[in-house]
């Protein structure tokens, strides 16, 4: 185990080592691109200027991921004949009382500088795309959503209502969505990329670190500052995410982030935090106890979550069914459950509150499952939840792949409140009540990422994460001083 301090410094001297992806990548996505689509015009969007002084910009990642393009209001066309793409930014310069605020944004001498690329005035997009829709050129759109998760929420972005405007101009023309191939193309990770997301999750595992150490924490936003703060401390550009720190109840919902709760002694504190670093993101959760020591119901609840979590690991290697490592940890929890009494038996069921199909898929109505709501594993890259090769083709695990392994499991009585009042839930509330008390609040959850290279499956985030070492590390905090 590295030192706390001596860790920081073999990141700083790291830093040089997770540069930037150089343009040519940039210049060879477009290209497998446009080998995909063979004719036509791609059309994508960029992020646009926030709308308050209470943020910074952060371009959209497929935008990003084509473009490298870094600057709000803006927008790409690639016109693609014989699987061979010509590209053209449309940009919106800066208006000069805003510069002074806000800086200077390059104009198309230094976009043909830096990115090899054409650029003309976002005004002139319009009649240049009016133009190749004249002529015949189907059009390939890539959504401008920020995160993918809220896609089908969001159907007024500016891109759809651009083309739909430009389709109603034209009527005939053929629009159809170039998103499946580019989230296909950046879900193999180069290794540049690679690069970036191990100084991400290296950043982060330091974060989390420092928070086993910081003085015994009266409230949640007191780790919450810790960990923030060592992200930035080393090179973070932000939190990857809204930072998660959830004790006791809290630690039970399981995308909590207010971060203001109190903080007690006998509870466990569940800490879903990490750093984005050069615009790829880590993703890291920890379960600490507030006191430095686990109680005998949390040490159970969380070993069984460990090994789930170790399951899973064993059956994510190249070429195995995503699907296996889901399976095997589902299994392992399911177990360890009815052991502790906490389900009637691994294969009872329950009425959701929810909406599920029962007959369809059995296992969602597992009683097992109501206390592991979540899916173990997402994709990392530019986005938390990023594409990953396992979601496409065969499901299978493939060198370049980067992702996540987060088994939970989450027991209140709130969650038993919640469920709808049937004969069959009424048996399993009578049931396990008394064993939901014992272990009642204690949420868990254990999250590292992880590539798939030449050698096999590598764990890149290195924060302490077995109880032995929770422990002692949490023995090594200084004392509180009251004043």
């Amino acid at each position: 185990m590295i030192a706390v301090r001596s860790l920081a410094l073999v990141l700083v001297a790291a830093s040089s080592l997770a540069g930037q992806i150089p343009e040519s990548e940039f210049a060879a996505r477009r290209d497998s691109l446009a080998r995909r689509i063979d004719s036509g015009v791609v059309i994508a969007f960029g992020g646009r200027t926030p709308v308050t002084d209470f943020g910074t910009f952060h371009q959209l990642p497929a935008f990003h991921y084509l473009t490298n393009f870094d600057e709000p209001d803006a927008a790409m066309v690639m016109v693609v004949r014989g699987g061979k793409g010509t590209t053209t930014l449309f940009i919106t310069p800066a208006e000069p009382r805003s510069a002074f605020y806000y800086g200077w944004r390059p104009d198309s001498a230094a976009i043909r500088r830096i990115h090899n690329l054409n650029a003309r005035s976002f005004s002139s997009l319009a009649a240049v795309t009016d133009s190749l829709a004249a002529a015949g050129l189907p059009f390939h759109t890539i959504d401008d959503f920020e995160d993918a998760d809220f896609s089908r929420a969001d159907s007024l972005t500016r891109g759809r209502v651009f083309v739909r405007a430009l389709a109603s101009r034209h009527p005939g023309l053929a629009v159809s969505s170039a998103q499946s191939a580019v989230d296909e193309l950046r879900a193999r990770k180069s290794a540049g990329e690679l690069a970036l997301l191990r100084r991400a999750a290296e950043i982060s595992s330091e974060g989390h670190r420092a928070a086993l150490l910081a003085p015994l924490p009266s409230h949640e936003y007191e780790l919450q500052a810790v960990l923030e703060y060592n992200f930035t401390r080393l090179g973070g550009s932000r939190p990857a995410y809204g930072s998660i720190v959830g004790s006791g109840l809290n630690g039970t919902q399981l995308h909590y982030m207010k971060d203001r709760g109190v903080t007690k002694p006998g509870d466990v504190v569940v800490m879903d935090a990490a750093a984005e670093y050069e615009g790829y993101a880590a993703d890291i959760t920890r379960t600490i106890p507030v006191s430095g020591t686990f109680t005998k119901e949390q040490r159970a609840i969380y070993q069984l979550v460990r090994d789930a979590q170790a399951a899973a690991e064993r059956n994510s290697k190249p070429g195995m069914l995503a699907s296996a490592a889901q399976d095997s940890s589902v299994v392992v929890r399911t177990k360890g459950l009815a052991a502790l009494g906490l389900v009637e038996s691994e294969t009872a069921t329950f009425d959701p509150p929810w909406q599920a199909n029962c007959d369809r898929a059995p296992m969602a109505c597992r009683q097992a499952n109501f206390w592991m709501i979540h899916g173990i594993s997402h994709g990392l890259g530019l986005a938390v939840h990023d594409p990953a090769q396992f979601s496409f083709g065969d499901r299978t695990f493939k060198i370049g792949d980067a992702f996540t392994i987060e088994p939970g499991i989450y027991i209140s009585t709130r969650m038993l409140d919640a469920l709808p009042d049937t004969p069959k839930n009424r048996a399993f509330i009578a049931k396990v009540k008394p064993m939901v008390a014992k272990y009642e609040n204690t949420g868990v959850r254990i999250e590292d990422d992880y590539v798939i290279t030449e050698r096999g499956l590598e764990r890149i985030s290195s924060a302490p994460r077995e109880i032995a070492e929770i422990e002692a590390l949490m023995k090594k905090r200084p004392r509180t001083v009251v004043p």
